[in-house]
C-alpha cells in the first residue's frame, strides 16, 4: 500500500490579494492579517485532496497536525495518521522542514504539499531530492517547477502516481526570490536545488526569464493605449509587458503590483484586492483588466496577480479582459494553452475558451485559454 505525506503551509499566499507580494516573515504576516488577508492554502489543499480521497482505500495517508495537513485531509474525506507536533496558530518554516524529515523517515512514496516557493525551498532544505514531491500552488510567487498548474491537477497527478499510472520522475527546479527586493520592483531569483516530481503535463515549468523584443512590447502597449476608452477603468497587471503601457503613458508603475488607470491618468498605485474591487464596483463607467502571460508557464491569472481576484474578474466581466503577449512567448507555449488558476474552479471554467491576444501594434491572434494543461 502506497504512503502519501501531506504538508500544508497554512499561511502561504496570504500576502497576495492585499498586494504584499509574498508572505515570508512574521512582520509581513501580521501586516497581511491587519489588512484583512485570509489563508488561501487550506481551501486549495482540500480541492486537491478530495481527488485523492477517491482512492483512500488503496493508500495510507500521513499528515502533520491540525492546520498543517490533518484538518484539510479530514475535510476532504481522508482519515490520516497524524504525526509530529506544532503550536497551532504559530507555525513556522521549521515546522515544514521537520514535517518533511519525519515523512522521509517514514519512507512515504510521495509528499504532497501546499505553499509557494518558500515552502518548496524549506522541503528541499530538509530532505533534498530523496523523495518524490508535488506542490499544490497556494503561494504568491511560484517560480519553481515543482507545482502542478492548479490544485485539481495536483490531486489528479498525485492520484495517478500513487496508482502507478505515472512512473517517471524528473528533477525540477526549486527557485525563490528576495521578497524585499520584489516589493521594490526588482526580481532577484535564485536556484536553490532540485526536487523530484512526477513527469506529467500538468506539472508547470520553471518561470522563463526571457524578455520579448523591446519593439514588440512597445507595439503591444501602443495598441492598448490607442484603444483605451474614456471614463473606463483600466486595471494594469504586473509584468514587464504591461509596464510598457505605464511607461508610454508617463505614469508611475508598480512592476510587480497592480495599478489603475482612468482617462489615461493614474487612479491608484499598487492596489490590494479590496481597494481594487471597491474602485471597480463604485465606478459608473466601464472597466477593463490588462494582463500578460508568464513566460514558460503561460499563466494569465493566479501567479503574482492575486489582487485581481475572482470577484474583481466577475465584476469587470470576461469580455473586458485584455491579454497581451509576444508571439515568441506564445510559440514557446505551443501546443499548450494559456492557463487560469484564480482559486475559483467555476470561474476558471468560465474563462476557458479562446481569447484575443494583443501581440503588437494592430496585431493580435486568437489563443486558447484553459484550466488544464491539455
Amino acid at each position: 500500500m502506497k504512503k502519501l505525506g501531506v504538508i500544508i503551509n497554512p499561511v502561504a499566499g496570504m500576502g497576495g490579494r492585499v498586494g504584499l507580494k509574498g508572505s515570508d516573515g512574521i512582520e509581513i504576516l501580521n501586516k497581511a492579517r491587519e489588512m484583512g488577508a485570509r489563508p488561501e492554502s487550506p481551501q486549495r489543499a482540500v480541492e486537491a485532496l478530495k481527488i485523492i480521497a477517491g482512492i483512500k482505500e488503496q493508500i495510507t495517508v500521513l499528515a502533520y497536525p491540525e492546520e498543517m495537513g490533518a484538518n484539510e485531509c479530514l475535510k476532504a474525506g481522508l482519515s490520516p495518521e497524524v504525526i509530529g507536533n506544532i503550536k497551532s496558530g504559530a507555525t513556522s518554516p521549521e515546522d515544514t522542514m521537520e514535517a518533511a524529515r519525519q515523512m522521509a523517515d517514514r519512507e512515504v512514496d510521495l509528499i504532497l504539499f501546499a505553499g509557494g516557493d518558500g515552502t518548496a525551498r524549506n522541503i528541499y532544505t530538509a530532505i533534498g531530492s530523496g523523495i518524490p514531491v508535488l506542490g499544490i500552488p497556494a503561494g504568491v510567487k511560484i517560480h519553481s517547477a515543482v507545482y502542478a498548474i492548479n490544485p485539481r491537477s495536483a490531486g489528479e497527478v498525485a492520484r495517478l502516481y500513487l496508482q502507478n499510472q505515472v512512473l517517471d520522475l524528473r528533477e525540477a527546479e526549486v527557485m525563490d526570490i528576495d521578497e524585499e527586493a520584489f516589493r521594490e520592483g526588482r526580481v532577484n531569483a535564485r536556484l536553490y536545488g532540485y526536487l523530484k516530481v512526477p513527469v506529467e503535463r500538468r506539472v508547470q515549468s520553471v518561470k522563463s526569464g526571457a524578455r520579448s523584443e523591446q519593439a514588440e512590447v512597445e507595439g503591444m502597449a501602443a495598441d492598448i493605449i490607442n484603444n483605451m476608452e474614456a471614463d473606463t477603468i483600466y486595471i494594469i497587471g504586473p509584468g514587464t509587458t504591461t509596464r510598457s503601457i505605464m511607461d508610454q503613458l508617463g505614469l508611475k508603475n508598480t512592476l510587480l503590483g497592480v495599478d489603475v488607470v482612468l482617462n489615461r491618468e493614474l487612479a491608484a498605485n499598487d492596489v490590494g484586492e479590496d481597494q481594487l474591487f471597491k474602485l471597480v464596483d463604485r465606478h459608473q463607467g466601464g472597466s477593463r483588466i490588462v494582463v500578460t502571460a508568464i513566460g514558460g508557464q503561460g499563466h494569465v491569472f493566479g501567479r503574482g496577480n492575486q489582487q485581481i481576484s475572482p470577484r474583481v474578474i466577475r465584476r469587470v466581466g470576461k469580455n473586458n479582459i485584455i491579454v497581451a503577449a509576444s508571439r515568441d512567448k506564445l510559440v514557446a507555449l505551443q501546443p499548450h494553452p494559456l492557463l487560469v488558476d484564480t482559486g475559483d474552479p467555476d470561474l476558471d471554467q468560465e474563462l476557458s475558451g479562446y481569447v484575443r491576444v494583443v501581440t503588437g501594434w494592430e496585431d493580435s491572434i486568437m489563443y486558447r485559454v484553459s484550466n488544464d494543461a491539455d
